[in-house]
């Protein structure tokens, strides 16, 4: 395995770096407190090309692979995960699967646009009955002629209020279950799309989330995603990227909080001495390390896994799964290092924490992801 990346793509990871650090991280307090990202970071975002990771170079992107996304995603998780979430999902669950299962109209008419960020995408899966039992939807598409008419709700939707292209999945068979699910690409000036109110979150400020509802919406049957029944199938192997992705941005945050807390633990004095200096600390600073640069070589072999086009959907249970807990491992000892300043909300160090919180849920919860690997274990050990 050679996760060592190219002259190229260092470069752009410098600039990334940059970028996050002197033009997002500043305003990051002032995301948090308005929940809104500025319009000139989001502008100087699409300039840089940071809407287009995932989308070939065909179609206008930067077409990077899975270790090259990881790269740029792992700089991204550096700041305010509001902003971070905004592109994670874009370049993630929001237009993998347009790459991945779309046929060459649907990617000449989307990809440029969302390569560019002037169509920003979104992933539709979710509904009041069917969180972590995702084959339980009880969205409809019935096919009339060259349209399907989707009737149904998805809640819990990451851009949705500024989103324009929507994969969307809904049931076209009851009667075969999973095997009845079918994904569609949705526009959002559909005829009978409507999308609801902004959800107040603990976390993830700047990044918002909100329900859709399908009333006898129409979709062109050419607008079908992949083949009529493959849309669980499509929708286990999009959340297998995301979750890759998602690590990457974990891996980056707790980074960052390795580093806050080394330096506060070097600055604050007590006792006469830097706390750096208390052995307790050492090991809460010594541990939080540790767990990162684990994180950052099993983010980096799941990346390179995917790259090759092996069959990883344990591999990104599991890194997901671990992923979510370092993280909030990490930021919990952040928090203690840093003292009642960790908790003051005016101080970064609390924000990741609670921001922290949603890994262990979305994109599929911790318990789901034991599940899967629990399951792919049995299925490698009952070979004969």
């Amino acid at each position: 395995m050679d996760f060592r990346l190219s002259e190229e793509l260092l470069a752009m990871k410098e600039t990334v770096r940059e970028f996050v650090a002197n033009e997002v991280e500043p305003h990051a307090m002032d995301i948090e407190r308005e929940d809104r990202v500025p319009d000139e970071i989001l502008d100087r975002s699409r300039r840089l090309g940071l809407f287009g990771l995932s989308i070939p170079e065909a179609y206008g992107g930067m077409g990077l692979d899975m270790v090259g996304k990881a790269a740029i995603f792992e700089e991204l998780g550096k700041t305010i995960n509001g902003y971070t979430t905004i592109l994670g999902a874009h370049n993630g669950i929001g237009s993998v699967g347009i790459v991945a299962f779309g046929n060459e109209d649907q990617r000449r008419r989307y990809l440029p646009k969302m390569a560019t960020g002037e169509w920003i995408g979104a992933f539709a899966l979710t509904e009041p009955q069917a969180g972590s039992n995702a084959a339980n939807l009880q969205t409809t598409a019935e096919r009339k002629g060259d349209r399907y008419i989707l009737n149904g709700q998805k809640i819990y939707c990451t851009n949705a209020p500024i989103a324009h292209v929507f994969t969307v999945m809904a049931v076209t068979d009851p009667a075969k279950g999973a095997k009845g699910i079918t994904s569609f690409i949705v526009e959002r000036d559909f005829p009978g799309f409507h999308v609801g109110s902004v959800e107040k979150k603990m976390g993830l400020h700047g990044s918002h989330t909100a329900q859709l509802y399908f009333e006898d919406m129409e979709v062109p049957v050419e607008n079908v995603l992949g083949e009529e029944g493959q849309g669980y199938v499509n929708a286990l192997k999009i959340l297998a990227n995301g979750r890759a992705g998602l690590a990457a941005r974990c891996l980056g945050s707790c980074q960052y909080l390795v580093d806050r807390s080394v330096r506060y633990a070097q600055e604050r004095v007590q006792f006469g001495k830097p706390i750096f200096e208390q052995q307790i600390i050492q090991h809460y600073l010594a541990e939080m390390a540790m767990e990162t640069e684990v994180l950052r070589a099993f983010t980096y072999k799941v990346a390179w896994q995917m790259d090759q086009g092996e069959d990883v959907v344990k591999e990104a249970a599991m890194l997901k799964l671990f992923a979510s807990e370092v993280y909030n491992r990490v930021a919990d000892k952040a928090v203690q290092v840093h003292g009642g300043i960790g908790y003051i909300a005016d101080y970064p160090i609390e924000r990741f924490y609670r921001d922290a919180r949603i890994t262990r849920i979305y994109e599929g919860t911790s318990e789901i992801q034991k599940n899967i690997i629990a399951s792919r274990l049995q299925r490698e050990y009952s070979r004969p």
